[in-house]
């Protein structure tokens, strides 16, 4: 049988395709397709662009804890404002000079710029290691300059091209033209400068705590990083510098280093007794093996010392007439006589403990306000401090307002000794300091700063008159008479000074020490009563009648550069350069 026809209406139409191959669905597809492929192509274009700007934010963040490590490890050679002069137009020309010469050096380059990164990071080490001794012959300007030009230089002009490539495949079509050709230059020195602020305000609270963040662990804990952002198989080329770092740089802060540095200093007749790296800089005690004298190291400056071979009965021997000099306070008449083991003494800084320790035989309740733990450890464990009362590890700024605002204590002394790296810290001389200090004194009661700088320039002019406008008596005494010759010899008048003042009006006047307030001590019968003093004529001259606020420290800071400059000179004088270059 033959079989049925389908119906007309049953059989699809010649010019009907199935419906996978409709032109409809075709079309639906390709547009389907299409938009997929824009949603990738702005995923994988705009992932790209964050990655330039996260590798450019990495580069410039490096280099600013980059430029933080650079002057740490200067900061011993040099101190840490000499070191500091030309530090800024070091690395603003390495930034100019690498981002202007990005395209020159990709092209001379058989590879990628940034390979260069970890390069020039592990050098550092080995060229600040090297250069050091020679900061005799170069000086306190061009010796950093040198060493700078040949690390920081470098570093700043590779990151700074490396900066520029990743920039400019950066879409920034969506700005101004005249905006999009400023943005990336000017974002990128902005970001730079503040990483680098950041970077060193976080420092100074961990500088030391761990191996990583000492001086040297730092700058190898960069070099590592931009090992990792970098690698590559040049790499190889930096072991040699890597194995000088491990092996022979004696700044490293291992017991091996240490007993190496040991080993030359001995040769010079010198011994490192301690050293640790703290908020307050490279913190040493060093012997005189010869002289027989130990002092006490921050950075390129003396916090004290004493004499170990001629001890005296009852108290140690300072090295220094400055530090007996403070002791007069207890000097200072007063209209009603006060017994020592009636009085309170409040002592700013630390140093090697000569005044506290002072205060606490004559059975005075005295209580030392000092910034950096160490500074009081190495006091305690190596100057014989003596201590009736919990130190106060905090900030003097600080800790002083807050005690002049919430408390009733008043003290019947207040010695005021800050110094460090050439320059005392602005923030300690201001007139609400000051101010602060005042309230914490008893109506009778007295205080005694010491201040360090060139009596020739006009800051410790204006730090005086910032004294006299908060305290109405005032006496200033320099630590030695001035001598024309060395002021001609060293082209600047630096010295120790101590200003004495009472909180009431009236002449200050002292009285004749008695056999107790020597303690038996041969310095103290030489520098205990003041002398040399500088008549109020000479620091009032002038028509300079400016004083110190804290709204105006800058000032006073840009003028400390000449001050740190002379006393950089000076303690070449007092220490063999070589004793200091090996730090």
């Amino acid at each position: 049988m033959a079989p049925k026809k389908k119906s007309a209406s049953a059989s699809p139409k010649a010019t009907d395709a199935p419906d996978s191959q409709s032109p409809q669905r075709f079309e639906k597809e390709l547009k389907n397709l299409a938009a997929k492929a824009k949603d990738d192509s702005w995923s994988k274009s705009a992932l790209g662009q964050a990655s330039l700007f996260l590798k450019t934010a990495v580069v410039l963040a490096l280099l600013g804890a980059a430029s933080n490590a650079s002057q740490l490890a200067l900061s011993p050679v040099f101190g840490s404002i000499p070191a500091g002069i030309p530090h800024g137009p070091v690395i603003m020309a390495g930034c100019f000079v690498g981002w202007a010469g990005n395209l020159f050096l990709s092209r001379m380059l058989p590879f990628s710029t940034e390979l260069l990164l970890p390069l020039v990071a592990l050098h550092f080490p080995v060229v600040q290691f090297l250069l050091g001794p020679y900061s005799e012959k170069l000086g306190s300007w061009w010796g950093p300059f040198a060493i700078e030009a040949l690390t920081l230089f470098p570093l700043a002009a590779v990151s700074a091209a490396c900066v520029a490539d990743y920039l400019e495949r950066a879409e920034l079509g969506a700005l101004p033209q005249f905006v999009a050709d400023a943005a990336p230059g000017i974002g990128s020195w902005g970001f730079f400068k503040l990483a680098e602020r950041v970077v060193g305000s976080q420092l100074q609270a961990v500088i030391g705590k761990t191996f990583v963040l000492t001086r040297i662990g730092l700058q190898l804990l960069l070099a590592a990083t931009y090992s990792v952002l970098a690698p590559s198989k040049y790499l190889v080329l930096a072991i040699p510098a890597l194995l000088h770092t491990a092996v022979l740089n004696t700044h490293v802060m291992t017991p091996m280093a240490t007993n190496s540095l040991n080993s030359t200093l001995m040769a010079e007749k010198w011994i490192l007794l301690d050293r640790q790296e703290s908020l307050t800089g490279y913190i040493s005690v060093l012997e005189d093996l010869d002289k027989g004298v130990r002092v006490l190291r921050a950075d390129h400056s003396l916090l004290g010392g004493e004499w170990v071979r001629y001890k005296g009965p009852i108290i140690s021997e300072p090295i220094y007439g400055v530090f007996v000099m403070l002791e007069a306070i207890r000097l200072i008449e007063r209209e009603v006589p006060i017994e020592d083991s009636d009085a309170s003494a409040l002592v700013i800084g630390l140093g090697i403990g000569t005044t506290p320790s002072s205060f606490v035989t004559h059975g005075i309740n005295t209580t030392v306000v000092e910034i950096d733990p160490v500074v009081h450890e190495f006091a305690a464990k190596h100057f014989d401090l003596r201590e009736n009362n919990p130190p106060v590890i905090a900030d003097a700024v600080s800790y002083t307002a807050q005690l002049a605002n919430e408390s009733t204590t008043k003290f019947d002394y207040i010695v005021h000794d800050v110094f460090t790296g050439g320059a005392e810290p602005a923030d300690l001389f201001t007139l609400e300091f000051f101010q602060n200090l005042n309230a914490l004194l008893k109506d009778d009661g007295s205080i005694a700063i010491n201040y360090a700088g060139d009596f020739g320039a006009p800051t410790p002019k204006m730090i005086i008159r910032t004294i006299t406008k908060v305290f109405p008596s005032c006496r200033v005494y320099r630590e030695a008479p001035r001598v024309e010759s060395t002021v001609e010899a060293w082209g600047s008048d630096f010295i120790n000074m101590v200003i004495f003042c009472q909180k009431t009006a009236g002449d200050l006047t002292f009285r004749q020490p008695v056999r107790k307030d020597y303690h038996e001590s041969r310095s103290r019968h030489v520098f205990l009563v003041p002398q040399h003093e500088i008549p109020a004529s000479v620091w009032l001259e002038g028509d300079d009648k400016s004083i110190l606020t804290k709204n105006n420290t800058a000032k006073v800071t840009k003028m400390h550069q000449k001050s740190a400059t002379g006393h950089w000179s000076i303690m070449r004088t007092v220490i063999p350069a070589n004793i200091w270059e090996m730090w």
